[in-house]
């Protein structure tokens, strides 16, 4: 085993030198290759579809305050959970829509939440970073254009998602088909397109975390941070990316903190304490997570290139 990681050791190093020239050339990248016309509207022949488990049984929106909250106030950290819970649901329209403003705001959490595990998941985070950008400024952009207005203002915090074409999104979906921008073939900076990768992201983040809240092996071994992230990147990204991004991502995972530093996070110290605690993430993450992938099938988006 110690010859083995001796041996794989130049290659994780090697790729840790080029990972910031990999992100460069991620920005980039685009689909080669138009695929053949197939349906009606313009509509890819086949969507990836992703199965979904039905949420636990437990209480979803446990905050601080509350006679049995399990979601402490972390002090001295960044990344809230409580925090990020009460955006999820405030992203969760009655009529099963999702509102964008408080969406990106969840987003912002989770960033503050990758961000604290180190500056090698800048790999992941610089990315979802520029996208969550993306719609906050095609969202002002459009706002503006409708009011008629052109300033160089700084940007007020609601980003024009309060109301208008990017609210929540459906009415972006709506507004997009509606203007052309999205394309079924070709890369297009559109909200819809930039949504998806999130979505992806959203599915990365909320698997790695199932793993966490689970027990030991047969054998009693817990799974590490860093192979239960790889797993979650396999299934939710890894189908996406090209394959030297996907080499790249190893640096990553073997740069993660250990299990210990995670469960730190949610403010626990023992595995018992974390499992219920993860749980009500999760169960957070899987209804908005369920609710985007519906909008997004309905409307065959789930293959943009």
């Amino acid at each position: 085993m110690v010859l083995l990681r001796q041996k794989l050791l130049p290659r994780y190093l090697l790729l840790s030198c080029i990972l910031a020239l990999l992100l460069l050339i991620s920005s980039f990248w685009r689909p080669q290759g138009e695929r053949p016309d197939c349906g009606s509207a313009g509509r890819p022949c086949s969507t990836f579809h992703i199965q979904t488990s039905k949420p636990p049984l437990l209480e979803p929106w446990l905050e601080p305050g509350g006679g049995s909250a399990l979601i402490k106030e972390c002090p001295g950290q960044s990344f809230q959970a409580w925090r990020l819970l009460k955006y999820l649901k405030s992203s969760m329209a009655e009529d099963g829509d999702i509102l964008l403003e408080w969406y990106l705001q969840g987003w912002d959490q989770l960033l503050e939440f990758m961000e604290s595990l180190g500056t090698m998941v800048s790999f992941f985070s610089q990315k979802v970073r520029e996208k969550t950008s993306l719609i906050r400024e095609l969202s002002l952009r459009n706002s503006m254009k409708v009011q008629g207005k052109t300033s160089d203002r700084p940007t007020p915090p609601a980003f024009g998602l309060k109301d208008g074409t990017y609210r929540s999104v459906q009415s972006m979906v709506k507004a997009e088909l509606n203007a052309g921008v999205v394309n079924f073939y070709h890369r297009t900076d559109s909200g819809c397109r930039t949504l998806l990768r999130l979505h992806r992201s959203l599915l990365w983040l909320k698997l790695m975390l199932e793993g966490l809240s689970e027990g030991p092996d047969a054998d009693g071994r817990y799974k590490t941070p860093g192979e239960l992230s790889r797993d979650a990147y396999m299934v939710a990204l890894a189908p996406h990316h090209p394959w030297l991004l996907r080499q790249a991502a190893e640096v990553v995972f073997l740069a993660l903190p250990d299990r210990k530093y995670f469960l730190q996070l949610v403010c626990v110290q023992k595995q018992e304490e974390a499992t219920p605690v993860l749980r009500v993430i999760i169960h957070a993450l899987t209804q908005v997570h369920r609710r985007t992938q519906q909008i997004l099938e309905e409307h065959g988006m789930l293959e943009l290139p």
